[in-house]
C-alpha cells in the first residue's frame, strides 16, 4: 500500500449500470478512495451535489437514455476533476468537453482508475 494516490478521495461514480457502477465503486474503494453513490440519474447526481463536495468523478455520458452534460457542467463549474465512460465515440461529446478524457466502454477498470488519478493529479 505504498502508493495510493486516491487514498481519502472523495469520488463521485454516476453509472446507471449497476453491476458497472458496484465494480467502480469496490475498485476505488480498493485504492482507498471514499465513494459517493454510485448515482444512476442526472438528477440523483445534482442532488448528491447539492449536499457533497467530491474530490474527483466517474461521469457516465449516457444515463438512462438522457445526456449527463448537465452533470459535467455543474462539476467543471465547482472545479471537479472528471472522466468521461461511454459507449459512444468521440462525436457524441460535444466539444466544451474535448479537454475530458474519455474512456470508452465495454471498459476497463484499472484504465478508468489511471485516467481518475491523471486527471486528480493534473
Amino acid at each position: 500500500m505504498a502508493d495510493r494516490p486516491l487514498e481519502r478521495c472523495r469520488i463521485l461514480v454516476v453509472e446507471d449500470e449497476y453491476l458497472l457502477a458496484d465494480e467502480m465503486a469496490d475498485e476505488l474503494m480498493d485504492e482507498g478512495a471514499v465513494v459517493l453513490g454510485p448515482v444512476p440519474s442526472v438528477d440523483g447526481a445534482l442532488a448528491l451535489l447539492d449536499g457533497q463536495s467530491p474530490d474527483g468523478a466517474i461521469l457516465d455520458l449516457n444515463l438512462g437514455g438522457e445526456p449527463a452534460f448537465r452533470v459535467a457542467d455543474a462539476l467543471i463549474g465547482r472545479g471537479v476533476p472528471l472522466i468521461f465512460t461511454t459507449g459512444y465515440d468521440a462525436g457524441a461529446v460535444p466539444e466544451r468537453f474535448s479537454h475530458i478524457r474519455r474512456c470508452e466502454k465495454p471498459v476497463n477498470l484499472r484504465r478508468i482508475i489511471a485516467a481518475l488519478e491523471k486527471a486528480l493529479h493534473a
